[in-house]
């Protein structure tokens, strides 16, 4: 495996985006983008071949894609109340889409995504509360939309209709820590793309290196709508609880935003 320096892999990857448009041979592969990249710098999946590679990431992404990274999987505090299947599930939980069919008829779900913008259909939303510095799951029943009325009973009959008691949340200094360990400098590149005989084709058009993550442009972006927190349960089974974002986004979390190539 070749190793760079940072200088070096500046200089592999303008001449990447110099080359124009190249073959996509990882189709069928959601991360394609990505892997065909580090194919041709050489290098393993998710293993930048450089000096203090820890506090560097490399990311690409089809240009203006709509997609969602995990950015982290962090179960809300206090972790003792267990709030995802003991109180999520069981007291504002909704039967499963697909109870009677491949689950029993009696199959719960609480599989939800919310953040700071707008609360969901179901009134969860995110609140940032910077006095206490934590970031709050929140419930109001009274902007739920009329189309669950029947399950606003249930919830009223489980445990009533008031804010969430306790509130579940994720404080400041841990997300900043976990979040921002893993998001510390990066390189973000951009393809455009195109299929010809229906064969896709990468363009990698456009790169800029990421540096020093900003914890307040990360709630910044969480009141945005562009850093959401995915809740994916199910009777008998916690798939985790996800920290993702759009990927567009992704520079709003750094002090410096350096464009190396942008064609």
């Amino acid at each position: 495996m070749k190793l760079y320096s940072k200088l070096e892999l500046i200089e592999e990857l303008k001449r990447i985006a110099a080359i124009g448009w190249m073959p996509n041979h990882r189709q069928g592969n959601d991360g394609s983008v990505g892997n065909v990249l580090e194919d041709l710098l050489g290098i393993e999946e998710n293993n930048l071949p450089i000096p203090n590679a820890s506090e560097w990431e490399l990311k690409a992404q089809r240009l203006n894609s709509k997609a969602l990274t995990t950015l982290k999987h962090i179960e809300p505090s206090p972790r003792a109340i267990k709030f995802v299947p003991q109180v999520g599930l069981l007291k504002y939980g909704w039967k499963h889409e697909l109870a009677g069919i491949i689950y029993p008829d009696n199959e719960m779900s609480f599989r939800l995504t919310i953040h700071g913008k707008s609360a969901t259909d179901r009134g969860f939303i995110i609140k940032i509360d910077r006095e206490s510095r934590r970031v709050l799951v929140s419930f109001n029943s009274k902007i739920a939309s009329t189309i669950h009325a029947e399950w606003l009973k249930t919830v009223n009959d489980r445990i009533g209709l008031g804010e969430l008691n306790p509130q579940p949340y994720w404080g400041f200094d841990d997300l900043e820590h976990t979040i921002g360990t893993k998001l510390m400098n990066c390189f973000y590149v951009q393809a455009r793309m195109k299929k010809i005989m229906g064969k896709e084709y990468f363009h990698y058009c456009k790169v800029q290196m990421l540096e020093k993550f900003k914890f307040d442009g990360f709630l910044a972006q969480l009141e945005a709508g562009n850093v959401l927190i995915d809740f994916d349960a199910r009777t008998g089974h916690n798939h985790g609880t996800k920290f993702r974002m759009r990927k567009n986004a992704l520079p709003e979390l750094y002090q410096k935003v350096t464009t190396i190539v942008d064609v």
